[in-house]
């Protein structure tokens, strides 16, 4: 009933969920003590609401205005030159009056925004442009000008809300009803017990009352500044880009909020544009300008339409950009500034558990109202045995305010507001922890869903494999030979490979400040260009000789780049390098042993197929290399598609990363399937799938198209058995995920080219490559894998399955106290007339029980064995086998908790007036004992051995001795206001001895047998043993 309750009211998917669930569950949720701390880490849906409309104007706004600007440009292309150039006198008169910086400031941020080519033509061009801003586009920037520039033209960062003090915390801790109420009965009572009892003997209930609040309040926010300061701490590293630059003639990587006017940015596809810049040179250059004026058609980018918007995205093509304007002088940052403070979706565990406070809270309300309505009614009865029924004294009122302080409190312990704030710290804790382990995690629920997966699709390069990629053999005018053997091929031969290789490449031979010269390009281009290289071939000598016309960049849909050049002679050739089999259909001819082209048979075509196979069966990654002499090109058209002749094929080996064979069967024995999804050859991607453990003798293999091809009946029930898919497009990636997805299966996808945006966005947990994936991909993503090994994607499963296990710890540990503290108070109420444990005994209870604990158990690391168990269902119960150590643990406490109120006096052989002082002193230290060894009972669910781990376990440790430390000072020196009296150490080491029970209690409550869901199989047949050592 409970769990279909939850269902109904307190669901919201992983991803993507609808406004409406989003606004169903927050109406569910009726009783809350503190609604700016509950609802603090989760999104403001009203602010969002308004956030959006702004921004969607603004786009609009945007959109309008290019639209109506580039309808300009083309009119003032179209006038006279005499009323251009008189546009342009008018323009640089008015640009003269300013000082430079103002100059730079106001008209170039105007220039690029307003797509103003008369201002640029009247500066001098991009030449003219670089020369006000006092750079170099050769040189670039000039680090020991870095502060001076960001002075002078600003800072390329947004405004940002400002990060709350830790007073608004304190503040926020204040805003809880219950403690409201509580410090007004406190002044109440000190007013009355002045009055009545005189000073300071009045004063110390209330006083007691109000210093538990204050460190109650004290402790919440200390926690929750720490909580914040994480947040923001992640929240900065999310947001660190890096861009490729020219500084002091090098080229460099920075951050895009190091960016200053005059740097000369590197563009490539799938970059975000940093800033607002000009168009220096580059190559088929495509924008993707929807993220700021929601238009789909991409732009084209060259000398005619040179000006590049901040926050765009580089769809194809590469080129240089000079940084005209930054930060907040960018219609991106104003753009930005508008989505900043909106707030994080919330997960699906933090609704849960919303749900079940709301539900717990609900019975607490109800026993706090009857506990107050039961001891008020006492009173009342025995006033009137006494015919005391209309004498009512000062003393009567303090007694009437300490039930209703009582009751009050009751509330306090009743409403668990941890549960779900655990959740958020318990995320907070694994994206900090799983960011030294080089994964940024994005989205906070991104972290709770791996804990569910089933299934990871993987790419091959980079991921499984090192992505230090080196020429391993060629093949090359008939003869295949080893890389580091010497070449023997002819000379015009050598020319030709060589021209292919330095003019065919994204990638560029540079020297850094020591003289030591490098490549920079993409793995599989910078091990080419180094073989090329290696061979001796000279990279400035061809790029000065021959003029680069046209290039098409290799992308993941096409899976070849293609270049036109103009030789020394004038003869233009193109130059095609990509897959294999591709770049192999292209030809009709090969150079042969003497060095000639010959025509390509259908005998030397499966030769040279031999070859490639024979390549990808020892794990190579193959591509081919071809050229085409062209008489003419019009360079309108696209590059030619057939008549090439095949120069070599050449075999370029990866290693498979160290651990990753192990990381592979720790996720089969964790219940999760690997797939490799890749672009690689068909053999390539199975000797290394079956290198690393995941192609099986029963697994299925499949190149994309053939997958692609089939009916939607055969997509779906050959998904669950494929293991590997080779020469995929993004299509097909996208395909699978979907068909699994289908299938009931939590899926997880990699992806770190521009195209693999659809795939990450659809699939439960997105994970993005920090190294070789692009801005677009990344923001896609929900997890940015910071070294791009598979190995740091299963430390994030096995956060996620802690977060889980975590969180399931606190609940089994805050429901036995919960429902303790309210059994005790109600029934002893009831029976005695006076509830047991007083108004700050109970906040001090609260205080463990909400805060200390949920800092304790939620942030446990993940524990030996974690991943020998099969993946939590998404739709399974939250409340599992811990009802059973939960019953329990209840009936033993309440059994010598009512004991001891009952029978205490004679069982401790207590006598005297202070006798009743000592019992309830006794009875409060042993409930609190209780606790302390059944946090220790909490830490593991299941198993019989929970010390296992614990010591590694800091917190933990810090938060059990801070407990016991500060619950002797309670009992032994604030007697005065916690309504205590010192104990002798026999009473403490019974006290301690009694809490110690409840731990062989729990050995045999876990030893009661309990159903399991079934094991799932996995694809490759065997089964996870359902016991073992870690079951121990």
């Amino acid at each position: 009933m409970v769990e279909s309750y939850l269902s109904e009211e307190f669901h919201v998917p992983s991803k993507h969920p609808s406004e409406e669930a989003l606004r169903k569950w927050r109406k569910a949720v009726s009783l809350v003590k503190n609604h700016r701390r509950r609802f603090r880490h989760v999104a403001d849906l009203d602010n969002r609401v308004i956030h959006q409309d702004r921004f969607s104007k603004i786009k609009e706004n945007l959109r309008v205005g290019f639209l109506t600007m580039r309808a300009a440009i083309r009119f003032m292309d179209g006038m006279p030159c005499i009323k251009s150039e008189l546009v342009m006198q008018i323009i640089i008169q008015k640009i003269q009056r300013f000082p430079t910086s103002t100059i730079i400031q106001i008209k170039l941020a105007s220039m690029v925004q307003n797509y103003s080519m008369l201002i640029l033509r009247g500066l001098g061009g991009v030449n003219g442009v670089a020369e006000a801003v006092e750079v170099n586009i050769d040189e670039g920037v000039k680090s020991t000008e870095l502060t001076t520039r960001q002075e002078a033209y600003g800072v390329n960062k947004y405004t940002e809300k400002p990060s709350k003090s830790f007073f608004m915390f304190v503040w926020d801790a204040l805003h809880d009803l219950t403690l409201i109420i509580l410090i007004v009965c406190a002044v109440v009572s000190i007013g009355v017990g002045l009055a009545t009892e005189g000073f300071p003997d009045g004063i110390y209930d209330g006083l007691g009352i109000l210093l538990s609040i204050l460190l109650v309040v004290t402790v919440i926010a200390v926690n929750d500044y720490r909580q914040s300061l994480q947040f923001r701490d992640l929240d900065k590293d999310k947001k660190k880009i890096i861009c490729h630059v020219t500084r002091d003639g090098f080229r460099k990587k920075v951050f895009i909020y190091d960016l200053v006017v005059g740097d000369v940015v590197h563009l490539s596809i799938g970059d975000q544009v940093p800033a607002d810049g000009i168009f220096i040179s580059g190559y088929s250059l495509l924008i993707d300008e929807s993220s700021l004026t929601g238009e789909s058609e991409a732009v084209h980018i060259d000398e005619k339409k040179p000006f590049l918007l901040g926050g765009t995205k580089v769809q194809d093509g590469s080129a240089k950009m000079l940084v005209a304007a930054v930060g907040m002088r960018t219609k991106w940052g104003k753009l930005m500034e508008t989505l900043s403070g909106e707030g994080e979706t919330e997960t699906p565990l933090q609704v849960k558990l919303n749900g079940v406070a709301t539900i717990i809270g609900k019975i607490g309300l109800m026993f706090a109202v009857l506990t107050f309505v039961v001891l008020t009614v006492r009173l009342l009865v025995e006033k009137t045995t006494r015919n005391e029924f209309s004498s009512w004294t000062s003393s009567d009122a303090l007694t009437m305010l300490d039930y209703f302080a009582t009751a009050v409190t009751i509330i306090v312990v009743a409403v668990p507001e941890g549960l779900p704030l655990a959740v958020t710290l318990s995320l907070a804790f694994a994206m900090k922890k799983l960011m030294d382990d080089k994964a940024l995690v994005r989205h906070l629920s991104a972290c709770e869903t791996m804990g569910s997966s089933t299934c990871i699709c993987t790419d091959k390069t980079g991921t499984l494999t090192t992505n230090h990629m080196v020429v391993d053999k060629i093949w090359a005018s008939g003869k295949t030979k080893g890389a580091k053997e010497p070449s023997e091929l002819p000379e015009n031969v050598s020319t030709t490979l060589f021209q292919c290789i330095f003019e065919c490449t994204g990638s560029e031979v540079v020297k850094d400040a020591n003289g030591q010269t490098s490549v920079l390009g993409t793995p599989t281009e910078s091990a080419i260009v180094e073989y090329g290289l290696l061979l001796g071939g000279d990279f400035g000598t061809v790029r000065s000789e021959i003029k680069l016309l046209k290039m098409e960049p290799f992308n993941s849909k096409k899976k070849i780049m293609s270049v036109i050049t103009a030789l020394p002679g004038g003869q233009i050739r193109a130059f095609c390098k990509g897959a294999s089999e591709i770049v192999l259909e292209m030809c009709d001819k090969i150079i042969d042993d003497s060095g000639e082209p010959v025509q390509m048979s259908k005998e030397k075509a499966k030769f040279i197929t031999n070859v490639i196979n024979d390549f990808a069966d020892n794990a190579l990654r193959t591509l081919c290399l071809a050229y085409i002499d062209l008489h003419e090109f019009d360079m309108q058209k696209d590059i030619p598609g057939r008549g090439y002749t095949l120069i070599a094929v050449v075999g370029i080996k990866d290693p498979l990363r160290p651990g990753v064979k192990k990381a592979v069967e720790t996720c089969l024995a964790a219940g999760i399937s690997v797939r490799m999804v890749t672009g690689d050859n068909i053999n390539t991607a199975r000797a290394i799938a079956k290198e690393c453990g995941i192609l099986t003798e029963s697994g299925v293999a499949i190149e994309g198209p053939d997958f692609r091809n089939r009916s939607s009946e055969e997509q779906s029930e050959l998904a669950s058995r494929i293991q590997v898919m080779a020469r995929s497009s993004p299509t097909d990636k996208l395909e699978l995920v979907n068909r699994l997805r289908h299938l009931s299966e939590v899926v997880a996808v990699t992806g770190d080219e521009t195209n693999d945006a659809p795939a990450l966005h659809e699939s439960d947990i997105g994970f993005a490559m920090g190294i070789a994936g692009t801005e677009v991909a990344k923001e896609q993503a929900d997890v940015i894998v910071m070294d791009d090994d598979f190995a740091t994607i299963v430390k994030v499963a096995k956060w996620g399955r802690a977060v889980y296990l975590n969180i399931q710890k606190f609940v089994q540990f805050q429901l036995t106290v919960n429902i303790v503290a309210l059994m005790i108070n109600f029934v002893l109420a009831c029976i005695t007339g006076s509830a047991p444990l007083t108004a700050v005994q109970l906040l001090w209870v609260n205080l463990i029980m909400d805060t200390l604990d949920a800092l304790a158990l939620a942030t446990e690391p993940p524990k030996y064995g974690l991943m020998n168990r099969p993946p939590v269902k998404q739709t399974e119960s939250f409340i599992t086998t811990m009802w059973r150590n939960i019953i329990g643990q209840i009936v033993y406490q309440m059994a010598v908790l009512f004991v001891l109120n009952f029978a205490g006096k004679p069982i401790l052989n207590l006598q005297g007036d202070n006798a009743t002082a000592i019992l309830n002193t006794f009875i409060f230290n042993t409930f609190v004992f209780c606790q302390v060894f059944n946090e220790v009972n909490s830490r593991d669910i299941d198993k019989i051995n929970i010390f296992c781990g614990m010591l590694s376990s800091w917190i933990f440790i810090a938060v059990m001795v801070s407990t016991v430390g500060f619950q002797i000072i309670i009992v032994e020196f604030l007697g005065t206001f916690a309504s205590t009296v010192p104990l002798d150490w026999e009473m403490w080491l019974l006290s301690i001895a009694i809490g110690f029970v409840g731990m062989p209690i729990t050995v045999v409550l876990k030893c009661i047998p309990v159903e399991k869901s079934a094991v799932k199989q996995h694809h490759d047949g065997y089964e996870i043993l359902p016991a073992g050592l870690e079951h121990v």
